[in-house]
């Protein structure tokens, strides 16, 4: 829920005799396409497991899921318009929700060509601009939206987005981190692996030791056909964990979202609300 959180936090920073209800009602609209994305994210990824329970497209069946995920991209305009607004704002919000859409499916095809093709080995730096289209534009709508929403100008809204959208990219890479550590809740450690997923982890191991990309392929192609148990994911994991990936993907997720929230504070002051949004990411680094 830090999305629509980030939305009220956003929209209060900048309140300008606004209804200060509209943000709490434009919440659904950053939820329903989050959860939208998540949907269709499974079903692409193959994935079998959402927050510890069966991926949806497994417990209600693939053409429900697709369908389900479409209608709530769909639904999540009603969110805009429902509600009394000037014909102005009201396009101002659907422009910026049309444009954020696009940009995460264009991330989501990057990211699908790249696990479903072992030999291509993408740079670090266009992980970081696959993701921050992928992830990055959820936390980019959500700061938009919250702006607009509050009162603000287009051009705060576009300032805010370019900000929110690194921390985005902070918050995939510590996701990136989660999975071959701990393992991200509601799911098992390593299933990026059995996805063919090359995070920014693998990819920054690779970068220092290139003669591993066999070895890391294998273990895609094993687990992937043998799934989350297979032994393949932990030999992965345990050649990522002998070198420096893990930490140094660590220090980029902390830089960019310390800078960004500093940047925040910068732009709009110190104030209760910037401390608020700083508060909720430092918090993600703990």
């Amino acid at each position: 829920r830090w999305r629509p959180l980030f939305l009220v936090l956003c929209a209060e920073m900048v309140q300008n005799n606004t209804d200060s209800t509209l943000p709490y009602q434009l919440t659904p609209l950053v939820e329903f396409v989050h959860t939208a994305s998540l949907i269709h994210d499974d079903i692409e990824d193959s994935a079998d497991t959402r927050r510890g329970q069966p991926a949806t497209h497994i417990t209600y069946g693939l053409d429900t899921a697709i369908n389900a995920g479409s209608w709530l991209y769909f639904q999540a305009f009603g969110a805009i318009s429902k509600l009394p607004l000037k014909a102005e704002l009201k396009n101002l919000l659907f422009e910026t929700t049309a444009t954020e859409l696009r940009r995460l499916h264009l991330g989501q095809a990057m990211d699908i060509e790249w696990h479903n093709h072992n030999t291509k080995v993408p740079s670090s730096q266009e992980y970081l601009a696959m993701v921050r289209m992928k992830t990055g534009t959820l936390a980019s709508l959500a700061g938009k939206i919250g702006i607009i929403g509050g009162g603000g100008t287009k051009d705060q809204a576009d300032r805010l987005g370019i900000i929110a959208a690194d921390i985005g990219v902070g918050f995939q890479i510590l996701d990136d981190i989660i999975n071959l550590t701990t393992g991200n809740v509601g799911k098992k450690r390593g299933d990026d692996i059995v996805e063919g997923k090359k995070s920014l982890p693998i990819l920054l191991h690779l970068q220092e030791n290139p003669n591993d990309f066999d070895i890391i392929m294998s273990c895609f192609s094993r687990a992937r056909k043998e799934g989350i148990e297979s032994p393949a994911v932990e030999e992965c994991i345990l050649l990522i964990e002998k070198g420096n990936a893990l930490s140094k993907a660590k220090n980029m997720a902390s830089s960019l979202i310390t800078q960004s929230c500093n940047e925040i504070v910068n732009t709009y002051g110190d104030n209760e609300y910037t401390k608020r949004i700083t508060t909720l990411f430092t918090n993600m680094l703990s």
